[in-house]
């Protein structure tokens, strides 16, 4: 369900209940509507605000926390993407297919990313076997001397990392806040739903590969 049509439910819902109390204030009692009364109205408001500021504030801890570590997550990978490019370019000419297949891959995930819009939902796709080709072609390289081989098992270190670190973003892709805290705010405050909106969606693990014009090298034939 997109976010503004849970802003529409909730706001439906209080002004709705909004219209039903003035409905209702003209056939109650009247010693339902002297001070007294009033007064334990006030503070029952108060402090069903009270646990709505409680409520909203781990609402917005949740996210903010996901969302800063998704973000760290991506400028490693981002980071580890355009070493490991380096790293195969250090080993030699022969690894010219291995560095393509990784441009490529980057490339398709960037695509994907960006083809879906703003979309609604903040699952991430399940890694495909991109990076297991490139791991296989790692592993196929024939090092002449141990330079090569140092460079390999930099590059694998690279690789396996890169991969262990995607797995982890998408087994973490699902909704970072429950339904039973969304459930117990919608229940407890006024209609700022809006701020459920603007709350941050996971991006894709390579989506800031392309963020300076330094990175932009992957996606360019040598």
């Amino acid at each position: 369900m997109s976010s503004i049509a849970i802003s529409s439910i909730v706001f439906a819902c209080v002004f709705g209940g909004a219209i039903l109390g003035m409905s209702i204030r003209a056939v109650l009692p009247q010693q339902h509507l002297n001070a007294d009364s009033k007064d334990v109205v006030k503070l029952g408001m108060g402090i069903v605000a009270t646990l709505s500021a409680l409520v909203l504030g781990l609402l917005i801890a949740s996210a903010k926390g996901s969302y800063d570590a998704q973000s760290t997550e991506l400028t490693q990978m981002s980071a580890k993407v355009i070493l490991l490019d380096r790293v195969l370019a250090h080993y030699g000419p022969e690894t010219k297919e291995t560095r393509d297949l990784l441009r490529g891959s980057v490339a398709r995930v960037l695509d994907q990313t960006w083809s879906r819009g703003h979309s609604s939902t903040s699952q991430l796709d399940a890694p495909s076997g991109g990076a297991e080709i490139l791991l296989d072609n790692i592993q196929a390289f024939a090092p002449k001397d141990d330079r090569q081989r140092s460079l390999q098992a930099q590059a694998m270190s690279i690789i396996l990392d890169l991969g262990q670190t995607r797995w982890l973003q998408y087994a973490q892709g699902s909704a970072s806040i429950s339904m039973p805290l969304q459930s117990c705010w919608f229940s407890g405050l006024p209609p700022s739903s809006s701020a459920s909106a603007c709350l941050p969606l996971p991006m894709s693990p390579c989506s800031l590969v392309c963020s300076s014009p330094r990175s932009r090298c992957l996606l360019r034939s040598c």
